[in-house]
């Protein structure tokens, strides 16, 4: 692992022992497509871990998305690993050490909490709860990611719903956020109806709120978390590489989170597809930052 900033001035370790609830860690490559370079996604986890730095020295105070601080009044109980050493198109490489050290915190017990990286990096990320499961996938994203190949690629960021779809540990799968048009075609859209995919449109969270989402997913439920950036109106995350008009407020996403750990449980959680060289005076490491605080909350608040 090499040296980085941590999110929040959070340590790298508890002292006296103590195990953590949640390890965040990042991965700037997954499974890049030939003659493609993804670079720039690899500067992302430094962004929101820089935008968090201002915030570092308030964890104790009281956060209103929260309903209180941070850690709800106990120790500090999340920890950053720091970057896993990732090469450009050394696409099984990376897919082992994103696997490898995703089961490293599992076996902790620990919840993981990803940084990409592009949406690639989810593969690896879902396979590494093959002794953990069943689980349930949110997939939070403006598209559904069901390519079965994309120049021959088939573990690229067009393609991990497909993948998931097929590992045995996965239990379902709802999809929320989607709208416009994107890399999937009608055999896609197909195949994924046939697998039994619940598909929620970021008009329906609109209209009717994340219970639209919620009642797909059983009650107490084991749930992995993947987080497109470009599910949320690029109004307020313009940091992507595929901005679409019409997308999830902040409001929404962290209402899916919050509800998420008050219904089931939240298992593991990945934020994916933050492009900083895309984003407007930082608003969107912002915003990332700001929806990872959701996450930890949560993970505290599930006992």
């Amino acid at each position: 692992m090499t040296a980085s900033p941590c999110f929040l001035g959070l340590p790298d370790h508890l002292a006296d022992e103590h195990l953590p609830r949640a390890v965040i860690f990042s991965a700037a490559h997954g499974s890049t497509y030939p003659g493609k370079d993804s670079g720039g996604y690899a500067l992302a986890a430094g962004a929101i871990r820089a935008a968090s730095e201002e915030d570092a020295g308030l964890i104790e105070h009281w956060d209103f998305d929260l309903g209180g601080p941070l850690f709800d009044g106990r120790p500090v109980s999340c920890i950053d690993a720091g970057d896993i050493e990732t090469i450009l198109h050394d696409n099984a490489g990376n897919r082992g050490r994103i696997e490898a050290k995703t089961r490293e915190v599992l076996a902790l017990p620990a919840i993981p909490i990803l940084l990409g990286g592009d949406c690639s990096v989810t593969i690896p990320f879902l396979a590494a709860f093959a002794d953990h499961g069943p689980v349930w996938i949110l997939q939070i994203d403006a598209h559904i990611d069901w390519r079965d190949e994309v120049h021959g690629e088939r573990h690229g960021y067009s393609s991990p719903m497909r993948r998931a779809s097929e590992m045995s540990h996965v239990a379902g799968m709802v999809q929320v956020g989607l709208r416009s048009v994107g890399s999937a075609r009608l055999v896609d859209i197909e195949a994924a109806r046939a697998y039994g995919s619940r598909f929620v449109t970021a008009r329906e969270i609109h209209a009717e709120g994340v219970e639209a989402a919620f009642r797909h997913i059983p009650e107490g439920a084991r749930v992995v978390v993947t987080l497109d950036c470009d599910s949320l109106d690029p109004g307020i995350m313009p940091g992507v590489a595929a901005r679409t008009p019409g997308g999830l407020t902040y409001t929404e996403v962290i209402d899916l989170i919050a509800g998420l750990g008050r219904r089931a449980r939240i298992a593991g959680f990945d934020l994916v597809e933050l492009y900083p060289r895309a984003d407007i005076d930082g608003l969107s490491a912002l915003t990332a930052a700001r929806l990872l605080v959701n996450v930890i909350g949560a993970i505290v608040r599930q006992d």
